[in-house]
């Protein structure tokens, strides 16, 4: 078996109950260790090895970073509503939280090339302001300006 199959399964066990990217995006960065950018899953690894957990989670998670960055600006804007409402945050917490901490950033594969990443970070402020503008208020900054 090899990571190829360790990224089947994923798919199939974990990442089918999450049909939104930016979700699955949040998700398989969340198994990355932020210190050496090494991708760790108990269950795979310990039925595929961990390397080939670690490159099917890395596979995974460049793959919801390439459909995330292809969405639309009203599909982004329907996902992080979803977001919003699964993480069971007050709306213009996390738009405020999202804007000034900006968590997204920490949330791509790391090794993203610039135009891709610049066209997803663009897409998120747009977004995040277009919720924040149906939300019917301005969102309040988190303590002071950096």
């Amino acid at each position: 078996m090899d990571a190829q199959d360790a990224a089947q399964d994923l798919r199939r066990r974990t990442l089918a109950s999450m049909p939104r990217p930016l979700d699955r995006m949040l998700y398989l960065a969340s198994t990355r260790d932020y210190n050496s950018g090494t991708y760790y899953h108990e269950g795979l690894a310990s039925r595929f090895g961990e390397e080939a957990a670690c490159e099917a989670l890395s596979d995974c998670h460049r793959e919801a970073f390439r459909e995330l960055v292809f969405s639309s600006l009203e599909d982004l804007v329907r996902q992080i509503e979803a977001y919003m409402t699964s993480a069971r945050s007050n709306p213009l917490d996390l738009i405020n939280a999202w804007k000034k901490l900006e968590p997204y950033r920490v949330a791509v594969p790391t090794k993203s090339e610039e135009l891709p990443l610049a066209v997803l970070f663009s897409n998120l402020k747009i977004a995040l302001a277009i919720l924040e503008t149906r939300l019917g208020s301005r969102a309040v900054p988190l303590g002071p300006a950096a």
